[in-house]
């Protein structure tokens, strides 16, 4: 999930690209919105994501991807994750409310309906995680997802963050309805994570 829940920031990180197991996790452009739209459109990215417009048309993905290529803000690093080698789009990672005084953030993704079941998710968020707590000065990154979404559940698991507690009814997702939620956490000083190899 990519939801927010407001400290320096990021913003003085130049932008960057990230390669990891045949994947290019890159700076979102102004080109990546026709094949934004439809991920916007999918049913489980809605679900789970509160929506930036209720019927998303392509001036809606313009200016999502817009938001998300700007790195000068204070909020975010947000990247496109596309294959190495066609570029094409099969997901997003993005890390959000950067907190310099406490040293965290927290982190959301999805991926596109043909690049589920293949790791991807998984792979995206350990090398964002890790450019953040290395390159990005970082001591914790968090997330948040829905109980009932049992697949970022394993994607989050996989990529290293520890499963620390459940909060009740927290937050109003896609759905109009308010879920409980699992929280998830990784530490600069927890161990490194297996390597995660892309495949079915």
């Amino acid at each position: 999930m990519e939801s927010c829940r407001g400290g320096a920031t990021l913003s003085d990180v130049e932008p960057v690209e990230l390669v990891s197991s045949g994947l290019r996790l890159r700076p979102w452009r102004i080109g990546d919105a026709p094949a934004v739209l439809p991920a916007l459109r999918d049913p489980a990215i809605a679900r789970w994501n509160p929506p930036d417009h209720p019927d998303p048309n392509l001036a809606v993905a313009q200016t999502w991807v817009t938001n998300r290529g700007d790195w000068t803000g204070p909020e975010h690093a947000s990247f496109a994750v596309v294959d190495a080698v066609d570029d094409t789009l099969l997901g997003s990672v993005s890390l959000f409310r950067v907190d310099r005084f406490h040293d965290n953030a927290e982190i959301g993704y999805w991926t596109v309906p043909q690049a589920r079941g293949q790791g991807i998710a998984a792979i995206a968020l350990t090398a964002v995680t890790r450019w953040a707590l290395d390159a990005g000065g970082l001591h914790r990154v968090q997330l948040f997802h829905a109980v009932d979404n049992s697949a970022s559940c394993r994607v989050a698991a996989k990529a290293g963050f520890r499963l620390e507690g459940t909060l009740r009814e927290s937050f109003r997702y896609g759905d109009g309805q308010l879920h409980d939620e699992h929280i998830h956490g990784r530490l600069a000083t927890d161990g490194a994570t297996d390597p995660i190899r892309r495949g079915p």
